[in-house]
């Protein structure tokens, strides 16, 4: 496949193909993990993971759920509070939970990648995630400054050009800012009151202080946009020339999201007015020189995701798209999932809940899952299709000492239905994506999801 290829987008495609589904950030997704997977489970993913024969590189991601104000779209795992003495109470525990979970690793494993998530990261103040990374970096073995990756989540409301010079100097070399949509009536509609002029400021102030990427969010089905109102935002990002732009659908469950029953659902766009903001978002990224990653992603020709995704080197996991394939995802804080050796384990959603594991000395473990090995064959050939957009059936089957060409005939039918749509390309023993079905990759992936099977049978 040519990794350069750009996605062509067909409205009336996408209508009939487009529904809700996994994005997968992971196989199996999270909905299979059981809460029969315990401490004892992780311990144990841990030792295997130390005795390969050549140890994983580690990657850690830190969830800070505080947020001051709710949005009301969001569907993030996140505590609404403006009581900042929370901030060094969760820091502390963060500490302990890493006291616990850090000696079980090999000492010589290499972290080449930090990522704070949220909730707003910044809630804490630059004191203390300087004190929590400093914590850190005296538990596990952080690579080389040149080549390692810390990136941070920040609401641009709660930051400053010295908030960043800051980070900078805790080391952070990646932001990421949520905008989702300038047009104040969208703003004022889901409870986000953000200027143009001080996102613009914190973007100037990471390209001054020589921050290596900068990424900014945008959401589209939000309620009352409108293809003029998005097509100013998006000139508006556009005009900032970040590095990165992640480009969202958001999804109205109110059932799930509590916050998103403050959303009056008669002033959503309506499903085509969606696509055509998507379509937009499309044509006006492109023209500007964006390169397509996949799934919501766009990066400049020369960002290391562009570049990754052109040589084959992309990767995608609970973070997004990353440029780090062979490590191992250790998830700190409540909420966070690690993906460690053949396991996946998350800490508690809850907050009290974590709380109270990590204050009785236990590694927090709500739920997780060991992967048989169907399951790994399947998450390594999902994993290609996201970032490659092909697969070779033969070789991923040497990989695994497989026959895995079993995978390809059961999923025909399927296949042969997106075929038919110009979606995917089919052979003996290759699957490829089109650039027609580029943008439901999600889709093409469901037809190899064991667990997707009884619904859709």
């Amino acid at each position: 496949m040519s990794h350069a290829a750009s996605p062509r987008f067909d409205a009336e495609l996408l209508a009939r193909h487009d529904r809700p589904g996994p994005r997968y950030t992971s196989y199996p997704t999270a909905p299979q993990f059981s809460p029969d997977f315990g401490e004892g489970d992780l311990r144990a993913a841990i030792a295997r993971s130390n005795e390969e024969p050549l140890p994983r590189a580690l990657s850690l991601y830190v969830h800070v759920p505080f947020c001051t104000s709710p949005c009301f779209y969001c569907g993030c795992n996140r505590v609404i509070t403006r009581d900042l003495v929370r901030g060094p109470a969760y820091r502390r525990r963060l500490e302990r939970e890493v006291d616990l979970i850090a000696p079980l690793f090999d000492a010589d494993r290499e972290v080449v990648q930090l990522h704070f998530g949220g909730g707003t990261p910044n809630f804490l103040g630059n004191d203390e995630i300087a004190a929590f990374v400093g914590q850190l970096r005296s538990r596990f073995r952080f690579g080389d400054v040149r080549h390692a990756d810390l990136s941070i989540e920040i609401d641009p409301r709660h930051a400053d050009a010295a908030t960043l010079r800051g980070l900078r100097g805790i080391g952070f070399n990646r932001i990421s800012l949520g905008v989702q949509d300038f047009d104040p009536v969208v703003q004022q509609a889901v409870n986000r009151l953000q200027g143009e002029p001080e996102t613009r400021a914190v973007v100037e102030a990471a390209r001054a202080l020589g921050m290596r990427s900068i990424n900014l969010d945008l959401i589209y089905g939000l309620p009352r946009q409108t293809a003029e109102g998005f097509g100013r935002t998006l000139d508006q990002v556009i005009a900032m020339r970040p590095d990165r732009i992640a480009v969202y659908a958001y999804a109205h469950l109110p059932q799930m999201f509590r916050a998103q029953q403050r959303i009056d659902p008669s002033e959503l766009p309506t499903p085509a007015d969606k696509i055509a903001l998507l379509g937009l978002a499309v044509e006006r990224l492109l023209a500007a020189g964006y390169v397509y990653i996949g799934m919501d992603h766009f990066a400049l020709p020369f960002d290391e995701l562009a570049v990754a995704r052109r040589k084959g080197g992309l990767h995608r996991n609970f973070m997004g798209y990353t440029t780090h394939a062979d490590t191992d995802l250790v998830g700190i804080g409540a909420s966070a999932i690690s993906r460690i050796a053949d396991a996946y384990a998350q800490n508690p959603r809850d907050l009290p809940d974590w709380e109270a594991a990590v204050d009785a000395g236990r590694l927090p473990v709500w739920r997780g899952l060991v992967l048989g090995e169907d399951d790994l064959l399947r998450a390594d050939l999902i994993q290609e299709l996201m970032c490659d957009g092909e697969v070779d059936f033969v070789e991923l089957g040497r990989r695994h000492g497989v026959d895995a060409l079993g995978l390809l005939r059961e999923a025909a039918p399927k296949l042969d239905a997106l075929a038919r749509d110009g979606m995917v390309q089919r052979n003996v023993d290759t699957v490829r994506v089109t650039d027609r079905g580029r943008l439901l990759m999600r889709v093409v992936a469901a037809c190899f999801d064991r667990y997707l099977a009884p619904a859709t049978a």
